[in-house]
């Protein structure tokens, strides 16, 4: 697979509470913004893959749905989180 154990431990400990609190919101939405950007780059090549479409879809829709539960619970991580994986413009 394209992201290793220690990639995800790097990613978890620089957005994450901890290390082993992989349930966490902002490294839930760290992790899928990787997934993201690797099946964007994906279907540049291959751009009638439908199946990684959807599935890219899916992905996007439950990060979505992350980053509204972290907007309604605080802010101020919701602004952090935003911030750091440069999502919006």
């Amino acid at each position: 697979m394209y992201l290793t154990t220690e990639k995800k431990k790097e990613i978890f400990e620089k957005f994450g509470t901890l290390v082993t609190n992989t349930g966490s919101s902002e490294g839930q939405i760290a992790l899928l913004t990787q997934r993201i950007k690797h099946m964007t780059e994906h279907l540049k090549k291959h751009r009638k893959d439908f199946h990684t479409q959807k599935s890219l879809i899916n992905l996007v829709g439950k990060r979505r749905k992350l980053l509204k539960y972290i907007k309604n619970f605080d802010i101020n991580r919701y602004r952090i989180i935003i911030k750091e994986l440069n999502l919006r413009k």
